[in-house]
């Protein structure tokens, strides 16, 4: 990881950037890093993907809803500590 790339799962409300990598590690989820990945692809979180972080839920801030292309995914904030994003100022 670089110092412009952050994980989704810690990117602030307001947070706009892309998909630059999904890198699962265990995340106490109940499932493994691989099946993860494969369920955050099929979401759409692929390289490149425009991000938007929209709504942090009112505990604990999770889930949060992010707007990748143009639809709209909730997730928890532990699941998307696998994907690392660029803002995209740093995108250019």
């Amino acid at each position: 990881m670089t110092k412009e790339q952050v994980r989704l799962g810690s990117a602030p409300l307001g947070y706009r950037g892309y998909v630059e990598a999904i890198e699962p590690r265990d995340s106490n989820s109940g499932i493994s890093p691989l099946e993860l990945e494969s369920r955050l692809i099929e979401l759409g979180f692929i390289e490149g993907a425009s991000i938007e972080v929209l709504h942090e839920g009112f505990f604990g801030r999770d889930p949060i809803a992010i707007r990748i292309n143009n639809m709209t995914v909730a997730l928890r904030r532990r699941e998307a500590m696998a994907i690392l994003v660029r803002d995209r100022e740093a995108h250019i």
